[in-house]
């Protein structure tokens, strides 16, 4: 399955004027979990991410809560490893419930949109606090340019690349477009 097709087949990909998780504003949004709402397409995806990474040696897989639990898990399936997630605690993403990394684990990021890289970056700082090793990142979808260097193999499923704008910049806003902000993770 073509996961640019099963996004544009399920609704995923909205046109107008949002904000991102990121602050910053856009004239497309990926509501990914018009995806993640299919328990075959988060299957799916947590295939092709175990694929994406394939010959990398992985202990344990880690997710960010809401939208990264649903794939780190269905990726942890895939591997056949242990799928964990942080969470925001006043702002930021921290292991709770009793995960824990061990040190020298070596652990697979998994991330639904890379945007900025800021949230891959928390969990990468987990990971390296706790002793453990970043064996790789792997995203749904990568919105940038050029791609993000985490000092650590990275793959992106589809890479999506949408023009997007500083508040301050943004010419959906000069336009006075409605702004939506949707699915935000109150980082």
């Amino acid at each position: 399955m073509d996961i640019s097709s099963m996004m544009e087949e399920t609704g995923a990909v909205l046109k107008g004027h949002f904000q991102l998780t990121s602050g910053r504003h856009s004239d497309v949004y990926l509501e990914k979990f018009r995806l993640l709402e299919q328990p075959d397409i988060v299957n799916e995806i947590g295939r092709q991410m175990a694929k994406a990474v394939e010959g990398i040696n992985v202990d344990i897989v880690l997710g960010a809560a809401v939208g990264g639990i649903l794939i780190s898990s269905a990726t942890a399936n895939a591997f056949g490893k242990k799928g964990i997630f942080a969470e925001r605690v006043n702002g930021e993403l921290t292991l709770r419930r009793g995960f824990e990394l061990a040190s020298g684990d070596r652990v697979l990021v998994v991330e639904d949109i890379v945007t900025t890289g800021g949230s891959v970056l928390e969990l990468l700082n987990i990971v390296k606090s706790c002793g453990a090793q970043p064996a790789a990142v792997v995203c749904l979808t990568d919105r940038t340019a050029d791609g993000i260097d985490f000092e650590c193999p990275t793959k992106a499923l589809v890479k999506f690349p949408a023009i997007s704008w500083d508040p301050e910049t943004c010419p959906l806003c000069e336009q006075n477009e409605p702004l939506t902000s949707r699915g935000r993770t109150g980082k």
